[in-house]
């Protein structure tokens, strides 16, 4: 796509918005790339149009840190809470659609070590990086920045590793060097999460507890771990755009810098980070298998 625009001086010139695109995705160093050569002004595919970021503000309102919180389930002890766990998770679940989770029985090392590793692959030099970066769908582990680059209406400013750990066994030695033993460890600690969560999800829908299990939904697994490089125009770049999630469930590990936000009501909600704890969002596909 070729388009025209007016310049400064009055003269017409012309910016071929694929073209920068492809450039930026046959580098395969992903926005980092861009970080690490200095750039000070972002690339206009990156660049929010006008009236998205009229749109945002207008839903920014003052419920913002004052008004409401995202609702905190704690699994401590749960033989003898159990009832407590599933009242609180039926109603966040029905009400906003997210809750953080405390006490899930991963370990804060676990969590730490994670974190360490997705930041220890994102800021490898491009040279390390590049084997994996890909836009092929069949690949388990593969290196990205935006997966719909070609498609979206402006890009977001983030890379992701994405490793498919389910329902076929990922060989290990698949995942990167840097990242591959926590990553196995995380990705095990994080499933039987799911299941303890489905399990909650199943008696709060007054269904047996294994009822979403034999539906399959804790077999498809996947770990996207996306990177934020700091921007040199923040005010006209977005992270990640509203969305929502296309999967059963989604369990997110922040880390302290934050910047979540989740839309309720009608206004956008921060989603500040607690230690140790793990945020949960329902999907699509378990909102249309039980709505």
């Amino acid at each position: 796509m070729v388009i025209t625009v007016a310049s400064t001086t009055g003269i017409s010139a012309t910016y071929d918005r694929l073209q920068e695109i492809r450039s930026f995705d046959e580098s395969k160093s992903g926005v980092k790339g861009l970080v690490d050569a200095g750039i000070t002004k972002v690339p206009r595919f990156f660049i929010r149009p006008p009236e998205d970021i009229a749109a945002d503000d207008i839903n920014t309102g003052e419920w913002t840190n004052t008004q409401f919180t995202i609702p905190v389930i704690d699994l401590k002890n749960m033989d003898s809470r159990r009832a407590e766990a599933v009242d609180g998770v039926k109603w966040a679940a029905k009400e906003v659609g997210f809750f953080q989770v405390v006490n899930h029985g991963v370990e804060n090392r676990v969590l730490e070590e994670m974190l360490e590793a997705v930041r220890g692959f994102h800021e490898q030099p491009r040279e390390v990086k590049e084997e994996y970066y890909s836009r092929e769908m069949m690949r388990k582990v593969k290196y990205v920045s935006n997966f719909d680059l070609y498609k979206s209406k402006y890009a977001n400013w983030r890379d992701t590793l994405f490793c498919v750990m389910g329902p076929d066994p990922l060989d290990p030695l698949e995942l990167p060097l840097v990242s591959r033993d926590i990553m196995m460890e995380y990705s095990n600690n994080v499933c039987k999460l799911a299941t303890v969560l489905f399990e909650l999800l199943s008696e709060a829908l007054g269904l047996k507890s294994d009822h979403l299990k034999e539906m399959d939904c804790v077999k498809g697994h996947a770990l996207l771990s996306h990177y934020y490089p700091a921007c040199p125009e923040p005010e006209l770049a977005m992270g990640t755009t509203k969305h929502s999630d296309p999967d059963f469930l989604t369990i997110l590990l922040q880390d302290s810098i934050g910047g979540l936000q989740i839309f309720h009501q009608n206004h956008w909600i921060d989603v500040p980070p607690v230690h140790g704890a793990l945020v949960v969002n329902i999907g699509d596909l378990l909102q249309a298998s039980t709505g």
